[in-house]
C-alpha cells in the first residue's frame, strides 16, 4: 500500500504538518480534503521529493520513496508545469519519455490519453493557445501517460467543465480497477463523496478525520433527527430533555439530540402534537462532516 507515516514539517514557526498519517490500498481512491493552507500540497510535495519532511516518511510497498520509485508515480502539481510553446501531443509524449517509455510507446500513449481526455483535435496546438480548462487536461494526460503504479494529484478537477470532470473521473476509476492507488486533493466535496473509497480531512496540519464516508457518518450518527409534523404548532418539542431545534419551517423540524435525549420521547411529543409524516435520523453530507471537522476549537475545548 501507499503509506504516509507521521509526517512533520515546519516553515519557521509555522508547524505545517503535525504527524500526518494515512494509507491508501492498491486499487482504491483516497480523497484528501482540507481548507486552504491546511498542508495538503506540502504532503504531496514531500511524497514527490519536492520538499523534505522534518520527520516521518512516505512508503510504497513497504519501501521509502526514492527517485526510482518516484519515476513510477503519476504526479500532477497544483500549479501547472507545462511548456507553453510546446504542442499538446509532443508535450505529453515528452513526459512519457521522462518516465522511461521509448519513443514509439510514448507517442502511442500520448495519442491515447490526448484523445481520451477530449483533446484529440488540439494535439497539434501549442499549450499557451488552450483555455485554462484544456491546459488542465494536458497536465492530467502528462500524469497518466506513463502507466503509473501510483497517482498523486493535487486539485485535478479544478477548472474542468462537467464533461471534463466525467472523463477524468472515469479515467481515474479505470486506474483503480487496474490496481493503482489514487490520492487526490479537492475542494469539490461532492466529487470526493461520489468517487472515493476513503477520505482524509486535514486541519491545522493534523488529520482530524479519516475513513470511508459511511464510517465518518456513523461517528456522527444519532445527533440529527428530522421530524415532519405538518399541523404542529411552534414549540412542540418544549419539555423534551436535551433536545435543540436546529431549524423549523412549515412543520419540518431538524433536531439535535444531546447525550441525554430519548428519540422515543421526541416521537411521543410529536404524536401528541399532530400526525407525523416523517421521522428519521438525518445523514450528514461530507460537506457537513468537513465543516465540523475543520471548525476552529474554542479556548475551552483547547483547555479541555
Amino acid at each position: 500500500m501507499l503509506e504516509f507515516d507521521g509526517l512533520h514539517k515546519r516553515f519557521g514557526s509555522n508547524h505545517v504538518l503535525d504527524g500526518v498519517s494515512f494509507a491508501v490500498q492498491p486499487g482504491s481512491m483516497f480523497g484528501f480534503c482540507g481548507s486552504n493552507g491546511a498542508g495538503k500540497t506540502t504532503t504531496m510535495r514531500i511524497a514527490m521529493g519536492l520538499a523534505r519532511a522534518d520527520a516521518g516518511e512516505v512508503r510504497w510497498r513497504g519501501k521509502a520513496l526514492d527517485q526510482d520509485v518516484r519515476r513510477r508515480i503519476g504526479y500532477m502539481p497544483e500549479e501547472r508545469g507545462l511548456y507553453p510553446k510546446m504542442k499538446v501531443g509532443e508535450q505529453v509524449a515528452y513526459f512519457a519519455r521522462l518516465h522511461g517509455l521509448d519513443a514509439g510507446a510514448a507517442r502511442r500513449a500520448s495519442d491515447e490519453w490526448v484523445a481520451r481526455l477530449g483533446l484529440g483535435e488540439r494535439r497539434g496546438d501549442q499549450v499557451e493557445k488552450l483555455s485554462l480548462g484544456n491546459q488542465q487536461r494536458v497536465q492530467l494526460a502528462a500524469a497518466l501517460v506513463s502507466r503509473p503504479e501510483v497517482l498523486i494529484l493535487d486539485e485535478p478537477f479544478s477548472g474542468l467543465d462537467p464533461i471534463g470532470v466525467d472523463s477524468l473521473a472515469e479515467a481515474l476509476l479505470d486506474q483503480c480497477r487496474g490496481g493503482v492507488p489514487v490520492v487526490f486533493s479537492s475542494h469539490q466535496l461532492d466529487l470526493v463523496e461520489r468517487l472515493c473509497d476513503s477520505v482524509g480531512i486535514l486541519a491545522r496540519g493534523r488529520m482530524v478525520a479519516t475513513g470511508t464516508v459511511t464510517e465518518l457518518r456513523e461517528r456522527e450518527a444519532g445527533r440529527l433527527l428530522r421530524v415532519v409534523v405538518p399541523d404542529a404548532g411552534h414549540g412542540w418539542t418544549d419539555g423534551v430533555p436535551d433536545v435543540r431545534v436546529v431549524s423549523e419551517r412549515n412543520g419540518d423540524t431538524l433536531l439535535e439530540l444531546g447525550p441525554g435525549a430519548d428519540d422515543q420521547a421526541v416521537l411521543a411529543a410529536a404524536l401528541r402534537s399532530s400526525r407525523v409524516t416523517h421521522f428519521a435520523w438525518q445523514q450528514p453530507t461530507l460537506v457537513e462532516l468537513f465543516r465540523e471537522a475543520v471548525a476552529v476549537p474554542t479556548a475551552a475545548e483547547v483547555a479541555a
